[in-house]
């Protein structure tokens, strides 16, 4: 139980410094580059995928001692179908909602990360095939 208690401590604080890195990506792409929310939400996913993953093999996970390789590989895919349903609930409330981009953006990182923590510790990260 103690172990699960530490993995979930990590996943928490490799997870707020990866979705901290995505939002303020996407804040600075918008306010700099002009960028249209959705298409900065793509810049954001793909810097703080290497945050998340770096820290979730090194920290969160780092005792399932699962080869680096297929571990992100398999992180990816886990990213990539959390990322495709955030970037499918941020398109539909950006447009159905009057709330400001980066508060949607906030509140669907949020959402998201019980998804990842589960699949990444029952298949991303596990040491067995």
């Amino acid at each position: 139980m103690q172990k699960l208690v530490r993995q979930l401590a990590w996943f928490i604080a490799v997870g707020c410094a990866a979705a901290a890195t995505h939002w303020l990506v996407v804040v600075a792409v918008v306010s700099a580059g002009g960028l249209a929310p959705l298409a900065a939400n793509v810049v954001g996913w793909l810097v703080a995928f290497c945050v998340s993953f770096a820290g979730h093999f090194q920290l969160t996970f780092k005792h399932h001692k699962a080869p680096v390789a297929r571990a992100a590989r398999r992180f990816f895919a886990v990213s990539a179908l959390g990322f495709a349903v955030n970037e499918l609930a941020y398109a539909w409330l950006l447009r159905a909602t009057n709330l400001p981009y980066d508060i949607l953006l906030a509140l669907i990182l949020i959402a998201i990360a019980g998804m990842t923590f589960i699949l990444g510790r029952l298949w991303a990260f596990r040491h067995k095939s």
